[in-house]
C-alpha cells in the first residue's frame, strides 16, 4: 500500500462523541450568504474522526435559537455555534444561550476593559453597543479572538457544552483551532488515529462507482463499520474517501489496505489518482513523463480546457497552447475545419471534433491534440440537445472522438466536458 496516507493525528473515535453544527443569521436564511462556515467546521470535525450528525440554520431570534440548542445537546455532546456575536440589535446568539441554559447574561468587566483598550489603541472611543459583546451568559467562559472584538462563549449546559464563534470565517477559523478543537479533544476521551484514503475516479457516475462498491460497503457493515466509505461527487468526478479509526496510523492503515485492494479492483481503469492528485496535474505528469505535449482546440469550453491544464505548476513543459474557436468560420480559419464538413456533418459532431484535434495538435506542433465541442445550452444546436459533446483525441497513431450526452446546467456541462477531455487523454496515456 503507498505510504501517503494522510493522517489526522489524536483524535476520538467517531462513534463516541458527536457534535452538531448551528449557524445563526437571517442572511443565511434568505441566502444573501452561503454557509461556507458549517463546510469548513464539517471538515475539520471528519477529519478528527468526531462524527456531525445535524447542521441547522436558524434566524436571529432569541427563542429559536434557545430551541436549537437544547434540541442539539439532547441528540450530541456538543453544539458548535457561528454567528450573532456581534454588536448591532440583530446579534442574539448570547441572549440565546442564555435561554437555553435558564440564566441571566452578565456584563463582564475584563471583556469591557479589553474593548475599551482595544478601541483606544485605534483613537477611538468605544460605541455603547459594542459593550454587549462583554455580556456572558452565567456561568460561561470567554473564548479569546485575537482577530476582532466580539470573544467566543463556551458554556455548559445540563451534560453537554455549547461553543459560539463569530461568524467571521478568519476569526472563527482561528478561534475553532486555538480554544475549541483542544477543548473537544480533552473531553472525548481516549485519543485515537483518524487515517483518510481518498481514490479519485473520472468517467464513472457517483451510482456506478457505488454499485460497483457495494459487496465491501455490505461487508464493512458487517463487521462493524470501521473502516467506513464515503462517496463524494463534485465537478464530474466521483472520490471514494476510505476512513479508519484504530490505536496507530499503522492499525489503521492495514484496515484500508483491503478496503482499497477491493476499490482498485472494482473500479478498474476509472481511478486516475489518490488523495489530492488532479486530473489535470496526473495529464501533465504522464505527459512530462513520456516527453510529450498537447494542444488544444475548443469551442463550446471557450479556453476552460486550457485553464485546467495550466493550473498545474511546470506545465509549460508539457502544454503547446491552445486555440479557443468559437464561431464556425473561426473553426476553419484558426484548426483547418473543412468547410465541406462543417456543412455536412456540423460544428456539433465527431467529426468537426476529429478535425478541431488535428488541427490544434498541427499547427501548435504537439505530440497530442485534444479538442472539445458540442451544446452547452441554454439552448439546444443544429437540432442537438443541450448536453451534447464530442471529445476528440488526434495522436501519432490516429485519431479518436467521444460522444457524451452530460447533465445539469451550462456551466456543468462545460464543466463535465473539460473532465471527458482530460479523462480521454488520460487513459490514451495510461501504462497497458
Amino acid at each position: 500500500m503507498p505510504a501517503s496516507i494522510p493522517a489526522s493525528g489524536p483524535t476520538p473515535a467517531a462513534s463516541r462523541f458527536t457534535v452538531e453544527l448551528l449557524a445563526v443569521g437571517d442572511e443565511l436564511l434568505y441566502g444573501d450568504i452561503v454557509n461556507n462556515n458549517a463546510a469548513w467546521l464539517g471538515r475539520q470535525l471528519a477529519e478528527i474522526g468526531v462524527r456531525v450528525p445535524t447542521s441547522v440554520v436558524v434566524g436571529d431570534d432569541t427563542s429559536a435559537i434557545a430551541g436549537a440548542v437544547k434540541a442539539a445537546l439532547d441528540r450530541a455532546d456538543a453544539v458548535v455555534l457561528t454567528g450573532g456575536l456581534g454588536p448591532t440589535q440583530d446579534d442574539l446568539t448570547r441572549e440565546g444561550l442564555a435561554a437555553a441554559a435558564g440564566v441571566a447574561l452578565r456584563r463582564d468587566e475584563f471583556l469591557a476593559d479589553q474593548l475599551r483598550r482595544r478601541f483606544r489603541a485605534l483613537r477611538r472611543d468605544v460605541p455603547e453597543r459594542n459593550y454587549g459583546q462583554a455580556d456572558l451568559p452565567e456561568g460561561a467562559q470567554p473564548l479569546p479572538n485575537d482577530r476582532g472584538t466580539a470573544p467566543g462563549v463556551r458554556l455548559e449546559i445540563r451534560s453537554g457544552v455549547a461553543y459560539a464563534l463569530p461568524g467571521v470565517p478568519h476569526e472563527m477559523e482561528e478561534m475553532f483551532r486555538a480554544s475549541v478543537l483542544p477543548d473537544l479533544l480533552r473531553r472525548a476521551g481516549e485519543p485515537a488515529i483518524v487515517v483518510h484514503r481518498v481514490i479519485r475516479t473520472a468517467g464513472m457516475w457517483e451510482s456506478a462507482v457505488a454499485e460497483a462498491m457495494a459487496p465491501e460497503v455490505e461487508r464493512l457493515a458487517r463487521e462493524g463499520g470501521n473502516p467506513t466509505v464515503a462517496f463524494l461527487a463534485s465537478g464530474g468526478q466521483t472520490r471514494l474517501r476510505i476512513s479508519a479509526h484504530a490505536a496507530s496510523r499503522g492499525d489503521a492503515a492495514r484496515l484500508i489496505a483491503p478496503v482499497e485492494e477491493f476499490a482498485r479492483g472494482a473500479l478498474g481503469s476509472a481511478v486516475y489518482g489518490f488523495d489530492d492528485d488532479s486530473l489535470e496535474g496526473v495529464v501533465v505528469t504522464q505527459l512530462t513523463r513520456a516527453g510529450a505535449t498537447v494542444a488544444v482546440g475548443e469551442s463550446l469550453t471557450g479556453g476552460l480546457l486550457a485553464a485546467r491544464l495550466t493550473d498545474v505548476p511546470g506545465s509549460s513543459e508539457a502544454f503547446r497552447g491552445g486555440v479557443v474557436a468559437y464561431s464556425s468560420d473561426a473553426k476553419e480559419r484558426l484548426l483547418g475545419v473543412p468547410r465541406d464538413g462543417l456543412a455536412q456533418f456540423g460544428a456539433v459532431s465527431a467529426e468537426s471534433a476529429a478535425d478541431m484535434a488535428v488541427g490544434a495538435r498541427e499547427s501548435l506542433g504537439a505530440t497530442y491534440g485534444l479538442s472539445l465541442t458540442g451544446v452547452a445550452g441554454p439552448d439546444e444546436q443544429e437540432g442537438k440537445p443541450v448536453g451534447t459533446v464530442f471529445a476528440g483525441l488526434s495522436a501519432p497513431e490516429g485519431v479518436t472522438t467521444r460522444a457524451l450526452r452530460l447533465p445539469g446546467d451550462r456551466p456543468r456541462v462545460r464543466t463535465y466536458a473539460v473532465v471527458a477531455a482530460l479523462d480521454l487523454l488520460r487513459r490514451y496515456l495510461a501504462p497497458g
